[in-house]
């Protein structure tokens, strides 16, 4: 793969005040070699007015009502057809115009390309590494057992080649990206650390606002795949790890 395709897969529903910022981000790259795959869940907001304006960057746009956002996320997966692919949702963007040469460049035919996620606010101003404003290190040697104690690296920062991405397991509507990046991590055997940031992405999401949920969720998911017993003393550690984290 001398010059890979990316697949570039957006769901959306209602982002209107965001799904540009995210558009345009990825009309910018320098990389050229774009599939970009737009996933609408049947907006009414003008945020399909918004994509319009850009459709001859979009490959394919698709928008009906679908059953929530991993739901949408499978379908893009279904659509997509390029070497790679990134989730790059409406609250995201890519951090600059030169990041998928520079990841490429630097991570040639890895089958999994990682690295930094940058926080922002609602007004698009940076908060900080995700690395640096939560628990989370984005570990320099990225495998499946990387994520016993949570998600160290954000699905926004993770580029996977396509045919070893497996599908989103609709049984957790909230964790299910964490159990997808397990899952498809078991079937790689190269990973790449870019050592730079990759996307910016708004805090909260529907993690941060049903935290609850989120936990009891997640500790099935680590449970089924590191086993009941090693996953009940992880999060004795997470629990306390939480307790002195920051806000974020």
């Amino acid at each position: 793969m001398a010059s890979p395709v990316i697949s570039i897969i957006t769901v959306c529903f209602n982002a209107s005040e965001t799904i540009e910022d995210t558009v345009k981000s990825v009309v910018a790259q320098s990389w050229r070699n774009i599939e970009y795959v737009i996933i609408d869940g049947a907006s009414t907001d003008g945020s399909l007015e918004i994509i319009e304006k850009y459709r001859n960057h979009v490959t394919k746009l698709l928008s009906e009502e679908d059953e929530g956002l991993y739901d949408a996320m499978n379908k893009g997966l279904q659509h997509a057809t390029g070497d790679y692919v990134l989730f790059l949702n409406a609250d995201d963007t890519l951090y600059a115009p030169d990041t998928l040469e520079k990841a490429f460049m630097k991570c040639k035919e890895a089958d999994v390309i990682y690295g930094e996620a940058m926080f922002v606010d609602a007004e698009g101003n940076e908060l900080g590494l995700r690395s640096a404003c939560t628990p989370h290190r984005v570990p320099e040697h990225l495998n499946w057992k990387s994520l016993k104690y949570g998600m160290v690296v954000s699905h926004q920062a993770f580029i996977i080649r396509r045919d070893l991405a497996k599908t989103f397991d609709l049984r957790y509507p909230i964790c299910a990206d964490i159990d997808w990046m397990i899952a498809s991590l078991k079937e790689c055997k190269t990973n790449c650390k870019t050592q730079f940031i990759i996307s910016r992405f708004r805090v909260g999401g529907i993690s941060k606002q049903s935290q609850r949920k989120a936990w009891k969720e997640r500790y099935r998911v680590l449970a089924r795949h590191y086993g009941m017993l090693p996953n009940f003393f992880a999060h004795l550690y997470i629990a306390i790890r939480y307790l002195f984290s920051k806000k974020y």
